[in-house]
């Protein structure tokens, strides 16, 4: 009896693709990618950043989480499918990066949100920066 196929994730490899998109986008910009995929906590699996960049333009790392959407729709807000669940795992994960790297610099966070699928034309990339997920509330944009 053979046994069946495993089927991949297709919401993990088109976030994988966007993570993909999103650091080329970084690097054509002047950042210079640090690490992808990081999970500073090996015992929480929710606390993953997908790309930290050096932004040597404001001599500061930034924080990226990926958003990998099939569709620009009119319908969709920016920054909405980062939750504030998701926006405490993150701040959890920085801040535990942040201390095991003994990183005292500074620092900020950015989304960027692709849409489009692998093979499917040229993807529309929306990169906000600075949203507001650290201490310094001025610095930030508003999450709404």
């Amino acid at each position: 009896m053979s046994r069946p196929r495993k089927v991949g994730n297709l919401g993990v490899e088109r976030g994988a693709w966007g993570e993909s998109v999103a650091s080329e986008y970084l690097r054509r910009a002047g950042f210079v990618i640090v690490e992808r995929n990081v999970r500073p906590v090996e015992r929480d699996e929710r606390l993953e950043i997908d790309i930290i960049a050096w932004d040597p333009e404001r001599d500061e790392m930034t924080f990226v989480e990926v958003k990998q959407h099939a569709d620009l729709t009119p319908y969709g807000r920016r920054l909405r499918s980062v939750d504030r669940r998701k926006q405490q795992n993150l701040r959890r994960a920085c801040n535990a990066w942040r201390r095991i790297n003994k990183w005292a610099g500074a620092c900020r966070f950015d989304v960027i949100e692709i849409y489009g699928v692998p093979g499917g034309g040229k993807p529309v990339i929306d990169h906000i920066p600075n949203v507001r997920l650290f201490a310094k509330p001025e610095r930030f944009v508003n999450w709404n």
